[in-house]
């Protein structure tokens, strides 16, 4: 399929600003660049509340957001965990995603502040993540949360975050519900087609992604980590249902949508949609792009078709 018209003009909007690439910049140029992709998003829905908190984390406090959709509690519980190459990404630029997540699911949705790199490398992001997301759970009844509605989603380096959540929770707790993976990357060690076919000219560069890989990681021989590539898990079973995005012209695609299968090999639920003509990170472009309010759209079906509501007797 061509590429989506409302892709390209962003595409040739960012080629216009002359931006060199991520992996010819420093973290911190990047991270600064990253905030202009607030400027593409759409205004937020309105919600009962958004509170800023602070937790106790693996390395000491530790962030989070909490929105509070209008809907009476419990309400389904979203922890979210932001894209960004575990190297740049925060809150901020994810607000106005988590608003509209929070407010078409009806739920509470907790956006996760996790350690980036290079500064903190592998694992400290699974670490605060899978901290939070039990933090969540141990507070769901303080949140206005269902515990037994618990989902993990997140985008590009957060998709990976929580399919590594969603793994690591299997036998340590607590019980995730549901995942939704929002064009992942699975896999550190990628050999795929689409890497080849998307390696430049999509926003995400196979260039960029191997920059990420090097800031993030300690070492190459990290990579065959699960908790660094999910997709090299030798097991699957168990784990909760999924709702996995991959987009046509992404280096990500192939190992999202292989990842997906292996899941249903396993006989875990799974729904996979390829966004045909879309480029990644288009969730952080809802004012430009309006497959990114189909995108949530799609998640909060999903999500009120498959959870179920919480007992009225425990």
């Amino acid at each position: 399929m061509a590429l989506d018209s409302q892709a390209e003009a962003v595409l040739k909007g960012l080629e216009e600003q002359g931006l060199p690439p991520f992996e010819q910049m420093t973290p911190e140029q990047a991270r600064e660049v990253a905030m202009g992709f607030i400027g593409l998003q759409a205004e937020p829905p309105a919600l009962a509340s958004v509170e800023e908190r602070v937790i106790a984390g693996p390395a000491g406090d530790q962030r989070i957001r909490v929105y509070t959709s209008q809907n009476p509690a419990p309400r389904p519980l979203l922890v979210y965990y932001h894209g960004g190459g575990w190297v740049i990404g925060n809150l901020d630029i994810v607000d106005n995603p988590c608003r509209a997540l929070a407010a078409a699911t009806g739920a509470t949705l907790v956006s996760v502040d996790y350690r980036l790199a290079p500064e903190h490398r592998f694992p400290a992001a699974v670490d605060d993540c899978l901290s939070a997301t039990r933090w969540v759970a141990a507070h769901a009844e303080e949140l206005g949360g269902d515990p037994d509605r618990l989902v993990v989603l997140g985008d590009s380096a957060g998709g990976n975050l929580a399919a590594v959540v969603a793994q690591l929770s299997r036998e340590g707790g607590p019980k995730i519900a549901y995942q939704v993976l929002i064009y992942p990357v699975v896999d550190c060690m990628p050999r795929t087609a689409s890497y080849a076919q998307n390696a430049d000219g999509y926003l995400l560069t196979a260039a960029a992604m191997q920059w990420f890989f090097d800031l993030y990681m300690n070492g190459p021989g990290e990579a065959s980590d699960p908790r660094l590539s999910p997709a090299r898990a030798t097991d699957l079973a168990g784990l909760p249902p999924a709702l996995v995005f991959t987009c046509e012209f992404d280096p990500l695609r192939d190992e999202g949508e292989a990842y997906a299968e292996r899941l249903r090999a396993a006989d875990v639920p799974v729904k996979l949609h390829r966004f045909d003509g879309m480029i990644h990170g288009f969730l952080w472009m809802s004012g430009a792009i309006n497959s990114a309010q189909d995108m949530v759209d799609q998640i909060a079906a999903e999500l009120e078709a498959n959870l179920r509501p919480m007992a009225t007797a425990r």
